[in-house]
Parts: C-alpha cells; structure tokens; sequence
C-alpha cells in the first residue's frame, strides 16, 4: 500500500475517533467518495492499525444505534417545515 493512502486512512481515522463524525461529512471534509472512506476504514485500517479500526468500529456502532432516533427528528423538522 501506499504512504500516501496510508496517511489519508490514518487522517480518516483520527478525525472519525476526534470529532466522532459521520461517514457522509467525512466525505465532504475530504474530498473523496463515501465507498473509498468505508473501504478505508473496513478494510486498509484494519491491516495498518488494528486499535484505531476497533476505536473507528465503534463510533460506527454508535451512529448505527442512533441512527434511528436522528431520522424521526429530521423527519418531524421536515413536516413542521411544512405546516
């Protein structure tokens, strides 16, 4: 692999386990599309550092329990846009 890609896995990695952001604003922040950001942290990260990929997995987890919850409160700001 690559320095270069193994900079930007470890970038995507840190910012994740920093800012606890999500896989879609990570997209915008760096550039690149959201397949290449989750094959950077499912697959690259887990053979370059395998104590950020379990810190990386479970903000992932996190956001996957939430997510739920996230979606009923866009969904209601959406029609109270409405009415």
């Amino acid at each position: 692999m690559k320095e270069l890609i193994k900079k930007r896995v470890i970038e995507e990695a840190n910012i994740i386990i920093n800012t606890k952001t999500t896989l879609r604003e990570l997209t915008k922040l760096m550039g690149v599309s959201k397949s290449t950001i989750h094959y950077d942290m499912k697959i690259r990260l887990k053979d370059i550092n395998n104590d950020l990929y379990m810190q990386v997995q479970n903000i992932f987890n996190e956001h996957l329990r939430s997510r739920h919850y996230l979606g009923g409160m866009a969904t209601a700001k959406k029609y109270k846009k409405i009415i």
